[in-house]
């Protein structure tokens, strides 16, 4: 059985120019646009911003 397109997993690259992601999941349905979250980046020890990448 095929993984159901509406909750596609996405990557989330830091802004901190570290090059380090996170893989989750999003739901298009109630975001449609590029996902923006406020996560722990470890190469530079602190929170960041992390965008959605394709």
């Amino acid at each position: 059985m095929a993984r159901n397109e509406l909750r596609p997993p996405v990557k989330l690259r830091s802004t901190a120019g570290t090059g380090y992601t996170y893989v989750t999941r999003k739901n298009r349905r109630t975001t449609p646009n590029r996902l923006v979250l406020r996560k722990y980046d470890p190469v530079v020890r602190r929170h960041v911003d992390f965008r959605e990448e394709r």
